[in-house]
């Protein structure tokens, strides 16, 4: 499964969009999580804690978004974009979505050169 942040992918052409697609996903910190993190803020630099967090968050919602294109019969996800947003004080949702489509390889050099301007 080919997913692009772009609508057209070099040398391949759209043949089908099968609609939109997204993966979510909620995530909590826990308490003793939330209290180093605090503790780490006051000195500043990274919270390593966190960042692995939003790694994690980000891939399960791709990797959600991957699965239902897929059983569009899709073998890419064009546009793909990440949102997120605070649920509550301790709760985080992150969603990926994009456009379920079939491509094929172009066999036409024009429409190579096209997809590769864009």
């Amino acid at each position: 499964m080919l997913v692009s942040t772009t609508w057209n992918v070099g040398g391949h052409r759209v043949v089908q969009t099968r609609g939109e697609v997204f993966g979510l996903t909620v995530r909590s910190r826990g308490l003793f999580a939330n209290i180093g993190a605090a503790i780490r803020s006051l000195f500043g630099g990274e919270i390593r804690f966190y960042t692995n967090l939003l790694e994690v968050s980000r891939q399960q919602a791709v990797d959600r978004m991957v699965e239902k294109a897929q059983s569009l019969e899709a073998n890419a996800v064009l546009s793909m974009r990440f949102d997120a947003s605070q649920l509550s004080s301790f709760m985080t949702e992150v969603v990926a979505y994009g456009t379920a489509a079939v491509i094929e390889p172009s066999e036409r050099p024009e429409e190579v050169a096209i997809s590769n301007l864009a």
